[in-house]
């Protein structure tokens, strides 16, 4: 596995096009940061899809139940390999690390 930063100019087209392939898989959403410690705010509910919304500097995870927001996030890494992905991390203005982790790798299609 390798983690990989991605440039704030994908975040929205990455993220559009994760969320077709995340559609209906376990995510389990978690927050850690030295003032909070780690905290876990979801376990394994079904994933609805990842948005970016530039203009009010977002990024959601709509799960089944739960809408997570992430409010002006600066930095985002996915960990991926063997073709998969299997978590994101999105580090907001404060440090918090924002973690979502999913429950079974999500395949990437194969290069064209």
């Amino acid at each position: 596995m390798s983690i990989r930063k991605l440039e704030r100019k994908d975040w929205g087209p990455f993220l559009d096009y994760l969320s077709k392939l995340c559609e209906g898989r376990q995510a389990e959403i978690g927050a850690e940061s030295l003032a909070l410690g780690d905290q876990v705010e979801a376990r394994w509910l079904p994933l609805i899809g990842i948005t970016f919304d530039p203009k009010d500097d977002l990024i959601e995870f709509a799960l089944e139940g739960l809408d997570h927001l992430i409010h002006w996030p600066r930095e985002v890494y996915i960990d991926e390999g063997n073709e998969s992905i299997t978590s994101l991390e999105i580090i907001d203005a404060d440090g918090v690390r924002q973690i979502a982790k999913f429950k079974e790798p999500l395949m990437l299609p194969p290069p064209r």
